[in-house]
């Protein structure tokens, strides 16, 4: 009994010092900071929700966005200007414009002045497969077609000009003189397909695109005009003088033979230009979008 009462206090203050240590140790793994991911996470999800909504398809009512733009191509300086029809259309109104004249150039010895003279206009109807994406597809008609070449060649002294296989040489005094005009199928409606790359009224809520465009306007047989002025003869006159021999000149737009051949020869040239039914579409550009409703 002796020792029972001496070994029970003993028990007793152990087990009592112990419970301290042990809530503490309790409270200590309970409340000890694990790492904390939170900040980090929540800024790789707001950069995934940004990126989301960055590629994210904007609604637009219905001509709501109105795009102006400009570039250059084949057809010179353009002009154009689109709205979204919807989610998938936009139509694009266009105007193209060219002018560049050459003086004076020497060709197979005649003096060529010569003028490039474009302008046209037209509206497309852009069909985006991909709303969010460039890829378009754009049927068109192009409705005022003022394209034309015209050329203006005096021959200078033994030039000479072969007209259904006849060579007609240009006399000193009085040049033979040719007068051309070549016109894409001037003033008619075409039909224009285009594809390009970039829309400019953006499905995602973007202001500027950089567009280009590849495809064709079918204008049809191009106009060709030709006509002559001034004398020529039949052999040249310094080799013909030099011979003894004479030389026969008449005037070319009377002389009823040289008028015959100037008919066939226009007749090949244009058989030799029916290629340019089909006239070439290429250009690139800027453009801006904003909001007009």
């Amino acid at each position: 009994m002796k020792i029972a009462a001496v070994l029970l206090p003993i028990l007793v203050f152990a087990a009592a010092s112990a419970l301290p240590g042990q809530s503490a140790t309790a409270s200590n793994n309970q409340t000890a900071p694990a790492t904390n991911t939170a900040p980090a996470t929540k800024i790789a999800q707001a950069s995934k929700a940004a990126k989301k909504k960055k590629k994210t398809e904007v609604q637009l009512k219905p001509f709501s966005r109105l795009a102006l733009g400009g570039g250059v191509g084949v057809s010179g300086v353009n002009l154009q200007a689109a709205t979204n029809v919807n989610r998938h259309l936009n139509l694009r109104g266009y105007g193209n414009v060219l002018n560049y004249t050459a003086n004076n150039i020497s060709v197979s010895d005649f003096n060529l002045d010569a003028k490039i003279d474009f302008s046209s206009a037209g509206a497309s109807l852009d069909y985006y497969p991909f709303p969010t994406h460039g890829l378009r597809l754009s049927p068109g008609v192009q409705f005022y077609n003022g394209n034309q070449i015209t050329g203006n060649a005096v021959g200078t002294r033994g030039s000479d000009i072969k007209l259904n296989n006849y060579d007609y040489y240009s006399e000193t005094a009085l040049p033979l003189t040719v007068n051309a005009k070549l016109g894409l199928n001037r003033r008619q409606q075409a039909f224009t397909l285009t594809t390009g790359w970039g829309n400019t009224v953006s499905r995602k809520g973007g202001h500027w695109s950089f567009p280009f465009e590849l495809g064709a306007a079918f204008t049809g047989t191009p106009i060709v005009n030709v006509s002559l002025t001034g004398y020529a003869c039949d052999t040249r006159e310094a080799a013909a003088t030099a011979k003894g021999a004479s030389v026969d000149c008449y005037n070319m737009a009377t002389n009823s033979e040289a008028q015959s051949n100037l008919t066939t020869q226009v007749n090949k040239w244009k058989s030799d230009l029916n290629p340019l039914k089909v006239y070439p579409i290429f250009s690139f550009g800027a453009s801006y979008a904003f909001l007009i409703h």
